[in-house]
């Protein structure tokens, strides 16, 4: 079933992604009230009417897609914890992050996209990461590489001897123990800044505009678009155990994910250092 769907006609999947973000998203950008803005858990903790509005559009035809598929969304996980659970199940299972950047989005700024991912028993299998305000789309298929607005991309490598430059969680949203491996990225040759979306950090790493992100926090909506996204452009990850990072959790944190496996060495290493 799952490797017919992917022979298939994918961009229903992707009409489908812009369909949500026109119906749901886009009207309501620099146009929301202030009842649509609710915090979840604290004020850097956002979601508004267009994210749960967006994900009941997603869920509806996400799954018409893919008769027998599951959606694991931000927002009904938020209501019902155990639906992460079906990421280890045996139906394909739709990722999906319906406002990815949710506090841009509020401030009516462009940096904010839609994310949604095929996974099936904790493998990534496509990706589309939908920046609505910039009219980009960006779509990866395990083993077919990645591309943005049809157009093939490539990580590449940065140029010998320039500092790299990570996006990275910002340290005061992290346990102690994750600070201090975050604040070892604030060493000689690196230039390291808190993250903005991820989805769109991650999109930068893909087309090579920057080196690396390092995240403390795996929640599978908000990573598993992108690395697929990243390592269908030629680039890598890796957690803090030097392992890949796994959807379904239990991550030793931080991980990175980067234009070429020299970067994530040398990223690993300065957060080791850091810790």
């Amino acid at each position: 079933m799952i490797d017919e769907f992917l022979a298939g006609d994918l961009t229903e999947v992707e009409a489908a992604v812009r369909a949500a973000a026109a119906a749901e998203i886009m009207p309501r950008f620099r146009q929301l009230a202030a009842h649509e803005i609710v915090e979840k858990n604290g004020p850097h903790d956002l979601v508004t009417t267009a994210d749960r509005l967006a994900e009941e559009n997603l869920t509806a035809s996400l799954t018409g897609l893919l008769p027998g598929s599951v959606v694991v969304g931000e927002e009904a996980v938020h209501a019902d914890p155990e639906v992460y659970e079906a990421l280890g199940g045996d139906a394909p299972v739709w990722i999906v992050d319906p406002v990815d950047g949710t506090r841009q989005f509020v401030r009516g700024e462009a940096g904010f996209c839609t994310l949604v991912a095929l996974a099936h028993r904790g493998e990534l299998l496509a990706s589309w990461t939908y920046a609505a305000a910039r009219d980009e789309m960006a779509v990866a298929v395990r083993g077919r590489g990645a591309t943005l607005d049809g157009e093939r991309i490539r990580s590449g490598s940065p140029a010998p001897g320039d500092a790299l430059r990570v996006a990275m969680s910002h340290p005061d949203y992290t346990t102690d123990a994750q600070k201090r491996a975050l604040l070892g990225l604030r060493t000689e040759g690196i230039e390291a800044r808190p993250c903005g979306s991820a989805g769109l950090e991650y999109l930068a790493v893909a087309r090579g505009e920057l080196d690396a992100v390092a995240f403390n926090w795996e929640y599978a909506w908000d990573h598993a678009a992108g690395l697929l996204l990243v390592a269908e452009a030629g680039g890598f990850e890796a957690t803090l155990s030097g392992v890949p990072f796994r959807i379904t959790g239990g991550n030793a944190l931080p991980f990175t994910a980067a234009r070429d496996e020299k970067t994530v060495e040398r990223v690993l290493q300065a957060l080791r250092d850091g810790a």
